[in-house]
């Protein structure tokens, strides 16, 4: 799913000018055919959770795409993947495989060779964002027969080196699964969009327990509930 600079700037919520210092600065993932720059969008989202970049989920409403039908939210998503604690693995191919394990798929799903897709991608780059956190997925999203999309977040037993940026270990894992690219995309925004959030991000920092992620899920992806209750604390303080 590629588009131009224009569409990546509506995405990211900045201007055409950004776009273009951050393609001079080799800052942003992009390929360049005819004179003309082109971004991969599962690309583009992975690299603006990376940078903490809030993006735009309308840009994921496309013309046939049928209305009536509510979007899965993440914390629909999160619910139906499951929250796993103490999961093992001593290094990074170890830790993704218990992941692929852990995934509630139907049973005719290859999950090793899942597994193998999941490590491709690696091979190719970290998919650690910071601060001990990754969201390991193949650079096309991962698409399968499934009702709906899910998000499954493990919590390590002891943190893993995936190669981060910033260089701490990983022991935070959040896995998307999803029946089409566009619910894909959709929850790979929502989940960028949360993790700006501070007290999401400190939920999954202390490994708080599943309804306090939940409830925190809930009010990380919608811009009007994290106002109240931004605003709430506040007051309080």
């Amino acid at each position: 799913m590629q588009i131009g600079v224009r569409d990546a700037a509506r995405l990211l919520r900045v201007s055409e000018k950004t776009i273009y210092r951050w393609l001079k600065d080799r800052r942003i993932p992009a390929c360049r055919i005819n004179d003309h720059y082109r971004f991969n969008r599962a690309e583009l989202l992975e690299w603006a959770t990376s940078e903490r970049i809030a993006v735009s989920p309308s840009i994921f409403h496309e013309e046939g795409e049928d209305s009536e039908a509510p979007p899965a939210s993440l914390h629909d998503a999160l619910q139906a993947g499951g929250i796993f604690y103490r999961v093992g693995g001593a290094d990074k191919g170890s830790a993704l495989r218990e992941v692929a394990q852990l995934l509630r798929l139907p049973p005719e799903v290859d999950r090793e060779y899942l597994l193998e897709v999941l490590l491709a991608r690696e091979s190719l780059g970290s998919t650690a964002i910071g601060d001990g956190i990754a969201i390991p997925h193949v650079r096309n999203p991962i698409v399968m027969h499934i009702e709906r999309p899910m998000a499954c977040l493990c919590f390590l037993e002891r943190p893993v080196d995936f190669g981060a940026l910033d260089g701490q270990p990983v022991g935070t894992l959040f896995t998307i699964i999803s029946p089409t690219v566009r619910a894909h995309l959709r929850l790979l925004s929502q989940l960028a969009y949360a993790l700006r959030w501070p007290p999401f991000r400190a939920a999954l920092s202390r490994q708080a327990l599943r309804e306090e992620i939940l409830s925190l899920c809930r009010v990380a992806e919608n811009p009007q509930a994290r106002e109240r209750a931004d605003a709430a604390e506040g007051e309080a303080a």
